[in-house]
């Protein structure tokens, strides 16, 4: 399957981005410390309860980079992400395990492939069939240059779709997706100056999202209510941000992301400013964090 290059107008950068895909990150989360393999490497290398808003925006960074940054800039990163979580092994239940496992490396990349597609089908306009072809091409090769193996992509869209529904069936409650709830229920507020009265429904409003979101058979295995009125306010909460975000140029809809990954790469060029800024040497750089 050849991908053909993100640029202008194509679908990869018309949807990664897209400001939309944000409503689904918690739900993103939870499907990935779904699997053991990484629910252990985020419970043992983690830092995000401590600081979840300095590991957002790190993992923002790095997300922008794989598509925005250009093939270079992928290249790099994905070598950083991978030396980086070489050293994050452990035991699990009596196993060992590496960050690094293949099939839950792969795992980490198809939530991401699938999030954009989910944000359009629940907010936006569901993808046609050549574009979703085009976006998956062009994912697959994006997860190439980070280290996904061939084997471990499906080589279409429908057969994605069954390995990611086949994958879901077999996960289980564990206890890093009860701290990942947790920690969106109750984390700080990432600007003092934000009103408490405007802050606190946003952690409900993330976790009625996860809950909107996740695959029904998930969410019941994880013992989350949904009712028909809870799938009414969901639909009208879609049906409002579809109307107001629909119209807008898609240029616009995915500016925040893609100037991230320009101004990442500039960074990843002049260190020095960089560690002068943030006094780090990139995102998801620091020790004992799990990207």
């Amino acid at each position: 399957m050849t991908a053909p290059p993100v640029v202008r107008g194509t679908a990869a950068w018309k949807y990664f981005g897209d400001f939309r895909d944000a409503l689904l990150s918690g739900q993103v989360l939870v499907l990935q410390v779904a699997h053991p393999v990484v629910a252990a490497g985020v419970r043992d290398h983690s830092d995000y309860t401590a600081d979840p808003w300095t590991r957002l925006m790190r993992t923002v960074a790095s997300l922008s980079i794989y598509v925005y940054g250009g093939t270079a800039g992928a290249r790099v990163e994905a070598a950083r992400l991978r030396s980086l979580h070489r050293s994050f092994k452990g035991f699990s239940d009596g196993r060992r395990y590496s960050a690094l496992d293949p099939a839950a490396y792969a795992w980490v990349h198809a939530t991401l492939v699938k999030a954009p597609v989910d944000a359009q089908r629940f907010f936006g306009v569901p993808l046609s069939g050549p574009e979703l072809e085009e976006y998956y091409a062009q994912m697959c090769g994006i997860g190439r240059l980070l280290g996904v193996r061939e084997r471990d992509l499906p080589p279409d869209w429908a057969a994605f779709e069954r390995y990611y529904a086949s994958v879901v069936a077999g996960f289980a409650a564990n206890p890093t997706i009860d701290t990942l709830f947790e920690t969106v229920r109750t984390a700080r507020k990432p600007v003092g100056w934000l009103p408490d009265s405007w802050w606190r429904p946003v952690g409900g409003l993330q976790v009625f999202l996860i809950r909107a979101t996740l695959p029904p058979s998930f969410r019941s295995q994880l013992g989350l209510q949904w009712t028909e009125r809870d799938q009414r306010r969901f639909d009208r909460f879609a049906a409002c941000v579809r109307l107001a975000s629909t119209p807008i140029p898609a240029g616009l809809r995915t500016a925040p992301m893609r100037w991230t990954g320009k101004l990442n790469v500039w960074f990843r060029a002049h260190p020095r400013v960089y560690r002068a800024l943030i006094r780090g040497e990139g995102p998801g750089a620091a020790p004992g964090t799990f990207t």
